[in-house]
């Protein structure tokens, strides 16, 4: 039962987003509004880490509120900047040529709030996904809608987003 209960804020806010995002205060709807919130919660319970206070969602400390500015800036840019790119490789299939393709790229990083980071910051950039990780290794493999340079791909998400997700959550 303390599982079921353990955050009833959260709770709440997700049955009220479903209900927000249907549009609709229908019996149904709230019914799979709680339903979708409780399996939500239930399963965030789960992974909470033994021994944490229950009812206390995991923290990730930031050690630099400057490079954390500075990086949502850039990923602003890149997000822009592939939204156009993605949108030319739709909109004219004939004037650009696309070379979809997997990347595998060495992580330094093992920080778990990082990483999370890194994967929302690949996903939400169109023409990008996160495909894969291995723990073990640390490597990460990343789908490219247009991976004309492996290299410069691997620089890139080193150089502009890794090293800046390490200095905020070292």
């Amino acid at each position: 039962m303390k599982r079921a209960l353990a955050f009833p804020l959260l709770w709440v806010l997700l049955v009220a987003m479903w209900l927000v995002l249907n549009d609709t205060r229908s019996p149904g709807q709230v019914i799979i509004g709680v339903l979708v919130a409780s399996g939500g919660v239930l399963g965030l319970a789960a992974l909470q880490a033994p021994g944490r206070a229950p009812g206390r969602a995991p923290r990730a400390p930031l050690r630099s509120l400057r490079t954390a500015v500075a990086l949502m800036g850039v990923v602003l840019i890149d997000v822009v900047e592939s939204n156009i790119a993605v949108a030319r490789i739709v909109l004219f299939p004939g004037n650009a040529r696309s070379t979809p393709g997997f990347v595998d790229i060495p992580l330094t990083m093992r920080n778990p709030a990082g990483l999370a980071a890194l994967a929302c910051i690949i996903t939400a950039t169109p023409g990008t996904a996160w495909a894969g990780y291995d723990a073990a290794s640390g490597v990460l493999t990343m789908h490219v809608l247009d991976l004309a340079d492996p290299q410069a791909m691997r620089d890139t998400i080193r150089g502009r987003y890794e090293r800046r997700l390490m200095e905020i959550f070292r």
